[in-house]
């Protein structure tokens, strides 16, 4: 039998090469919206991040959203991505 490869995604805020099915997808779609995609098959530019809120903190910081994305993110979209990872059930700090 033949081994099934793994699809690998990195962080935008550690850094880290880890498998897709690990990590949250953030889209921008093509009305220029950023958001949480949970299936991870809406139309639109896909960045990966953990479920962590120190890595999108990372990515913040560091500009990597932005940089991914092509566009600068408003505080408020920032302050809703923060309240998706929660409601997925994300620990905080981790």
């Amino acid at each position: 039998m033949k081994i099934k490869k793994i699809p690998m995604r990195m962080c935008l805020g550690c850094q880290e090469m880890k498998p897709k099915k690990e990590l949250i997808r953030i889209v921008k779609t093509p009305e220029n919206v950023i958001d949480i995609d949970p299936i991870g098959k809406r139309a639109g530019r896909g960045a990966y991040i953990c479920p962590s809120e120190d890595c999108l903190r990372k990515a913040i910081k560091a500009k990597r959203v932005e940089k991914a994305f092509g566009q600068p993110v408003p505080p408020e979209i920032v302050d809703r991505l923060k309240e998706r990872l929660v409601s997925y059930g994300v620990p905080k700090g981790v």
